[in-house]
């Protein structure tokens, strides 16, 4: 059992209150998922300034420096990499390091992985910014200064763990292609014949987790140019299990159920916002609620809602 809550905002006058409004979406998820959580934001300028690229890492749990000194050693050796040797910005967020240039993706990524192979690259883009650690989930909103973020789209996971160690690795949205994230609720069945198959197509797993199969899977789907829905649709067909899958990228935002939908998801719409959440209550203090369709998903339907 976790909780899932996500925000997709139309109406750019609301784009100063995501992180108020999905703090407080979070909070009323937290029993599903005591132990850890995650959130993504889309648009948050503090720490993804426009034309920088954002990476966002956990960094070795253990070491001979304390967590200030070694972000600091990892901004310093990353600053050296980069062409032209710009100051990335740094953002520390409990477990979580950010560091943003004016530089493309890949090369952030590329860079990071120079200055220090052991970081584990947790999210990335041109848009986006990561954050994942255990604990309460809302002691790591207030940690995360989740109610201050400003963007377009959000979300975030309240974890029980089930399938993987409760550790920052283990925590949802799994983001492993460039301004993509997927949270999960429920568990796949096959996840680890699927990942065999991935392996040999020669894609990398950071954790144990049977989620971030799933993300690999919509990851490299949406690499061979499917889109949101197709990549949905074919998982569908290919996954076995409880699952409901709220999914996004640069400019989308998609929702998913197994064949059975026993995992809960609920979704309002209005013409301000869409919002997804295991559970009403979640949306239930969301500004028009009052006006929204508010409907289950059914099973094995991809809905997709684009910015």
């Amino acid at each position: 059992m976790c909780g899932i809550v996500g925000l997709h905002l139309r109406d750019p006058e609301l784009y100063p209150r995501l992180g108020q409004l999905l703090a407080g979406m979070l909070g009323q998820v937290v029993e599903r998922g005591p132990d850890s959580a995650g959130v993504a934001v889309y648009g948050d300028h503090r720490r993804c300034p426009p034309g920088h690229a954002a990476v966002s890492v956990l960094l070795p749990a253990a070491g001979p420096r304390p967590p200030a000194a070694a972000r600091a050693a990892l901004a310093a050796a990353v600053r050296d990499v980069l062409p032209g040797s710009p100051e990335p910005l740094v953002t520390a967020a409990g477990a979580t390091t950010v560091l943003a240039a004016p530089t493309d993706v890949d090369t952030l990524v590329g860079a990071v992985g120079q200055a220090d192979p052991a970081a584990l690259v947790v999210g990335f883009g041109n848009d986006l910014t990561v954050y994942k650690d255990v604990g309460n989930p809302r002691e790591l909103a207030a940690t995360y200064d989740l109610a201050g973020a400003q963007g377009w789209q959000g979300l975030a996971h309240t974890r029980m763990a089930t399938e993987s160690a409760v550790d920052p690795q283990g925590c949802h949205p799994f983001s492993v292609g460039p301004d993509q994230c997927l949270v999960h609720n429920g568990s796949f069945a096959n996840h680890a014949t699927i990942r065999r198959e991935l392996r040999r197509e020669g894609v990398r797993f950071d954790s144990e987790n049977d989620s971030e199969v799933g993300a690999r899977f919509v990851a490299a789907r949406l690499a061979e140019g499917a889109d949101l829905d197709k990549a949905l649709r074919l998982l569908c067909e290919r996954f076995d299990g409880f699952y409901t899958l709220l999914v996004t990228n640069g400019d989308g935002f998609a929702v998913v159920r197994d064949a059975i939908a026993c995992k809960p998801a609920v979704i309002a719409e209005t013409a301000a916002w869409v919002a997804m959440a295991s559970e009403f209550r979640a949306l239930a203090d969301l500004p028009g609620i009052d006006g929204a369709r508010i409907y289950e998903p059914e099973p094995e339907k991809v809905y997709v809602w684009h910015r």
